[in-house]
């Protein structure tokens, strides 16, 4: 009966195992692609900024004005949380700038249809706005509902039966309590991987913060003489 019972238990927990090794392996590739996301956005925000010094007036101060405010609303969807009521206005004040923006590169080309820099950038204001609609993308794609709860299951049922396992043969509590804590720990840190701009682990917004603090110099090139 206790050999039957050790062999059931021995079975269970190999494959509450193999769930949380799943669920936190899911946890972490999505915050790896947040990650980069972030990485991404800011590039191609530095890069704009820095093609956005080639064109003409006036659209090119204008156009510096509204990618250092675009810049400062990203860095603020790091500390939003997904699909709030904060999100939701950070968001959208975004997609205004880039309306914004998409008129002042289309009337820097207007006024120099040949000229290579509005072109470069409105290439590169184009991956700006994709880079976004990624990275948001990324922070609200979350761990299934159903792997989560499948997880949790798993662990209270393998911790309940190590309690019934002390309770039968009377030792093995420091073995109990050492899975307990493995488990619990393991769930904690999948969930917090999960929740991407709150809890302890958090994706880092350093990318960002300093393509914004290379906006505070004055631009390094100077305005075009003529488009």
């Amino acid at each position: 009966m206790r050999e039957s019972f050790g062999v059931l238990q021995g079975a269970l927990l190999g494959v509450v195992a193999l769930i949380l090794a799943f669920g936190l392996t899911l946890a972490v590739g999505r915050y790896e692609d947040r990650r980069a996301a972030t990485v991404d956005e800011a590039n191609a925000i530095g890069t704009s900024y820095l093609r956005a010094q080639l064109i003409a007036e006036p659209a090119r101060s204008s156009s510096l004005d509204l990618l250092r405010r675009y810049t400062d609303l990203a860095l603020r969807v790091s500390k939003e949380v997904p699909g709030s009521t904060g999100m939701r206005r950070t968001t959208a004040a975004e997609d205004v700038l880039q309306r914004q923006l998409w008129g002042l590169a289309g009337e820097s080309i207007a006024r120099a249809p040949v000229a290579s820099a509005p072109r470069l950038y409105v290439d590169s204001l184009n991956t700006t706005f994709d880079a976004e609609a990624s990275r948001l993308s990324s922070l609200n794609n979350r761990v299934p509902g159903a792997v989560l709860a499948l997880e949790v299951l798993g662990a209270a049922l393998a911790v309940g039966l190590l309690a019934l396992h002390i309770a039968v043969l009377g030792r093995g509590l420091v073995a109990m309590l050492s899975a307990a804590v493995l488990m619990t720990l393991l769930l904690l840190v999948t969930f917090d991987l999960d929740r991407p701009t709150r809890g302890l682990i958090k994706v880092p917004d350093t990318p960002l913060a300093s393509v914004r603090a290379s906006m505070v110099p004055p631009p390094a090139a100077q305005a075009p003489s003529r488009p």
